[in-house]
């Protein structure tokens, strides 16, 4: 079995810890381990009562999982933002356009960017 593949944004692994994390650094230096366990059991505690769980379907014996999180925050630089945002913005602009160029004129089957049969055979869209 392969080990899990992960990015170690913080620096950690190549004893090279980003300055941004210096501070998550020190933290994690004097904070006892059994003080993070159990802050992590806290946190499963937590995210168990009020339901961030995901079922995986399919498999009749799964039980509710929690998602995926990380004790340890990850933190985004200002300069990280403003990229990251730059794209979401685009992203969410793009994904509005999409339904109000299907719904309205439909005018991107006139452009046919896309097949009208995709666009045609979703309920909301498509004939009567």
């Amino acid at each position: 079995m392969t080990a899990p593949v992960f990015f170690d944004e913080m620096g950690l692994e190549q004893n090279n810890v980003r300055a941004l994390y210096r501070h998550i650094e020190q933290w994690l230096e004097e904070t006892p381990a059994d003080v993070l366990a159990a802050r992590r059991a806290q946190a499963e505690y937590m995210f168990r009562r009020i339901g961030i769980t995901f079922g995986v379907y399919g498999d009749k014996d799964a039980a509710e999982r929690l998602i995926p999180f990380d004790i340890i925050p990850r933190l985004i630089s200002r300069a990280e933002w403003t990229r990251l945002e730059a794209g979401l913005i685009q992203r969410v602009n793009a994904l509005n356009m999409f339904p109000a160029r299907c719904l309205r004129p439909r005018a991107i089957l006139k452009e046919g960017l896309i097949p009208s049969e995709l666009i045609l055979r979703i309920p909301i869209i498509g004939p009567k």
